[in-house]
């Protein structure tokens, strides 16, 4: 999986907040996966077909699946297969499908129609690239009324000094498997594309019902989600405790009209 024989896997820090959600059957198949010298598709496979996590939408099988030429979603929705690369990137992309399968499956039919109503093309369109933004990179949040308030317009230092206390009701899931492994190595500027969820969902199973039902081709054009700097979570890195961490303008960044100063 890696120059050198070492595997990515190795160094995935099961005891990460962010991962709280994902370890009971990552850090197992994960284990499986560098035990075995790495196979991603197989073990992911050897999951899906497993009882513990029956009656899933998709298999998965190696990258050379894939033929030449035919669109990566494409061939998700035609097969119900998911090509997979022995990386962490597909790793976690195969865990979110485990744990999430109808909301990804309603985001792969939606790339699927757009796909075959537009074709693919250089650049995606609004939808396609909403999609594949939180796809990639986003993450639910339930969190009472003020902390919202406070995200919706970047006041983070109401957000995360403030309200500081209110975070101990608030959950924050992750769904991106790229920043999954970009967390891997965390870095201060990693941020989530979040959108709210309800707080009567506590259990991922219900969170994946609700999820596939709020995807909608309608109103996920217009992408309707809030950029969230993950490690100013309280809790989730030992820095933010600091004085000053907060103050680091190129990550917590201001609304677009008061960086512009006239909005104009």
């Amino acid at each position: 999986m890696a120059a050198g024989g070492v595997n990515p896997l190795s160094a995935v820090d099961w005891g990460a907040p962010w991962l709280e959600p994902w370890r009971l059957l990552g850090e197992s198949l994960a284990r499986r996966a560098v035990a075995h010298g790495g196979a991603v598709h197989t073990v992911l496979q050897s999951a899906a077909a497993s009882n513990a996590v029956a009656d899933r939408p998709v298999g998965f099988g190696p990258q050379s699946d894939l033929p030449a030429g035919t669109a990566y979603e494409q061939f998700i929705f035609d097969q119900r297969r998911v090509p997979t690369r022995d990386n962490l990137h597909d790793f976690f992309n195969g865990l979110v499908w485990l744990q999430f399968p109808e909301a990804k499956r309603r985001l792969n039919q939606l790339q699927a129609q757009a796909i075959a109503a537009d074709g693919v093309q250089v650049v995606r369109g609004p939808l396609r690239d909403a999609l594949t933004v939180f796809d990639e990179n986003g993450a639910v949040l339930c969190a009472p009324p003020p902390l919202w308030d406070a995200l919706r317009a970047r006041d983070w230092h109401r957000l995360f000094v403030e309200l500081r206390p209110l975070w101990g009701e608030a959950r924050l899931v992750l769904f991106g498997h790229a920043l999954m492994e970009k967390l891997v190595s965390p870095r201060k500027p990693m941020v989530a594309h979040v959108l709210s969820s309800p707080c009567a969902l506590h259990s991922i199973a219900n969170l994946d019902g609700w999820l596939a039902t709020a995807i909608q081709a309608g109103t996920w054009a217009s992408k309707p989600f809030v950029p969230l700097p993950v490690l100013g979570v309280p809790g989730w890195w030992p820095a933010n405790a600091e004085p000053g961490f907060y103050d680091d303008a190129q990550v917590f960044r201001p609304p677009p009209l008061q960086r512009s100063g006239t909005g104009r």
